[in-house]
C-alpha cells in the first residue's frame, strides 16, 4: 500500500536545515505545498528553492512574527493544514551551578515557549476548520536524565504540551504528535564530531542498532504522522533513535553486544 499524500499547504518552522530541512523534503515528495520558515532566511529559501516551496523569515519566539508569517502563507499558498515545529536551540552539557541563566532563559524561550506560540498561532485555523495535523521535534533528552539542564526540560514540555494540544483540540478534529529524535546527524552534530567535540563512538554506544539517526528517517516519521496514515494517532510521542531508549541501560551489564548463536 502506497504512502499517504498530503493534499494542502504544510508549515516547517526550523526548515532551514537539519531535521527540519528533511521534513519539508519529505512533506514535499508526499505532495504537500510546503512553506519553509526559518530565522535565517536564506537557509530558507534553499530548501524552497530544492523543493518547490515559498519560503519565510520567522522568529519563533515572538509572536507578532509567527502571526505575520501565518498571514503571508495564507495570501501565498493558502491556509496550513499541517504544522511541523523543528526549531529549536542545544545547549552544551554543564553542571547546573554553573549554567549561565541567559543562556537557559533563551533556551526555554525558544525550545519550550516558541514551541507552544507557534502551536497555538498556527493551530487556531486548524480548530476552525476543524481538520489539521501538528507534529513537534521533542528529543529522547526529554525522556531520560542528562547533564543539559535547560534542554531536557523544555523538550519534556514540549511532549508534555503535545499531550495537552492532543487533548484540547481533539475534539475539534486537530490530531497533535511529537517525534523524539536520537543522536542524529545532522550539520550541526558533523560539525561537532569534526571539531572533536562529541565522540561518535560514545553516541553510538548505548544504540541497540549501533549506529546514529539520519534526518531522513526523522523525517519519515513525521510525514506518516502528518498524513492520513496516521488518522487516528493523536497524543503519541514517537523515538527516532536507533534504540537509543531501550539499549542505554545495558551497560550495567557489560554494555550492547552481539546476539548468542541459538543452541
Amino acid at each position: 500500500m502506497s504512502a499517504a499524500a498530503i493534499d494542502g499547504v504544510a508549515v516547517v518552522v526550523g526548515g532551514g536545515a537539519g531535521i527540519g530541512a528533511a521534513c519539508a523534503r519529505a512533506l514535499a515528495a508526499r505532495g504537500a505545498r510546503v512553506a519553509v520558515l526559518d530565522r535565517r532566511l536564506p537557509a530558507a529559501e534553499n530548501v524552497a528553492e530544492e523543493i518547490g516551496g515559498a519560503a519565510f523569515q520567522v522568529d519563533i519566539a515572538e509572536e507578532e512574527s509567527l502571526r505575520a508569517a501565518l498571514d503571508a502563507i495564507e495570501r501565498e499558498l493558502g491556509a496550513p493544514m499541517v504544522l511541523v515545529n523543528s526549531a529549536a536551540v542545544f545547549q552544551r552539557p554543564a553542571s547546573a551551578l554553573v549554567q549561565p541563566m541567559a543562556d537557559y532563559d533563551k533556551l526555554v524561550r525558544i525550545n519550550q515557549r516558541g514551541t507552544f506560540l507557534s502551536c497555538r498561532v498556527f493551530g487556531a485555523g486548524m480548530v476552525e476548520r476543524r481538520r489539521g495535523a501538528i507534529v513537534n521535534i521533542a528529543s529522547v533528552a526529554g525522556m531520560r536524565p542528562l547533564p543539559l539542564h535547560a534542554y531536557n526540560p523544555a523538550k519534556a514540555a514540549v511532549i508534555a504540551m503535545t499531550k495537552n494540544l492532543a487533548g484540547d483540540w481533539g475534539p475539534a478534529g486537530v490530531r497533535v504528535n511529537a517525534v523524539s529524535p536520537g543522536f542524529t546527524l545532522t550539520e550541526n552534530l558533523e560539525t561537532s564530531i569534526a571539531r572533536g567535540e562529541r565522540d561518535p563512538d560514545l553516541l553510538v554506544s548505548g544504540a541497540a542498532l549501533q549506529r546514529l539517526v539520519r534526518p531522513d528517517e526523522v523525517a519519515r516519521a513525521v510525514a506518516f504522522l502528518a498524513s492520513d496514515d496516521a488518522s487516528a494517532i493523536t497524543g503519541a510521542n514517537v523515538p527516532v533513535d536507533c534504540g537509543w531508549l531501550v539499549g542505554g541501560y545495558w551497560g550495567s551489564y557489560g554494555g550492547l553486544r552481539q546476539p548468542d548463536p541459538a543452541p
